[in-house]
């Protein structure tokens, strides 16, 4: 018995048929889906702080508003950051790894 053989027996006894169709069952977003949903929040989060900062500095606005939107904004991009560095941290291992 090699190990295909047995990793077929161990999802033909999950009831998945494969490792897409364990995918398909979790029917949560693929990793792309999920990465342009982090990138549209980060690009709304700052077009929203850069209003708040036009509006208050035309004396519109709330200086806490302003704060509030800009930390937002802040918090949305650093996100953005860690998810490449994960990324980045994850392709380069997978480079090291022996064929």
């Amino acid at each position: 018995m090699n190990p295909l053989m047995a990793a077929k027996a161990y999802a033909a006894t999950q009831g998945t048929g494969g490792a897409s169709a364990g995918a398909a069952v979790a029917g949560g977003p693929d990793f792309s889906q999920m990465l342009q949903g982090v990138m549209g929040d980060m690009t709304q989060q700052t077009r929203v702080a850069e209003t708040q900062m036009t509006q208050t500095v035309q004396g519109q606005g709330s200086m806490i508003d302003m704060v509030t939107a800009v930390s937002s904004a802040e918090a949305s991009l650093e996100t953005v950051i860690a998810v490449r560095d994960q990324v980045i941290s994850a392709y380069q291992e997978i480079m090291r790894m022996p064929i």
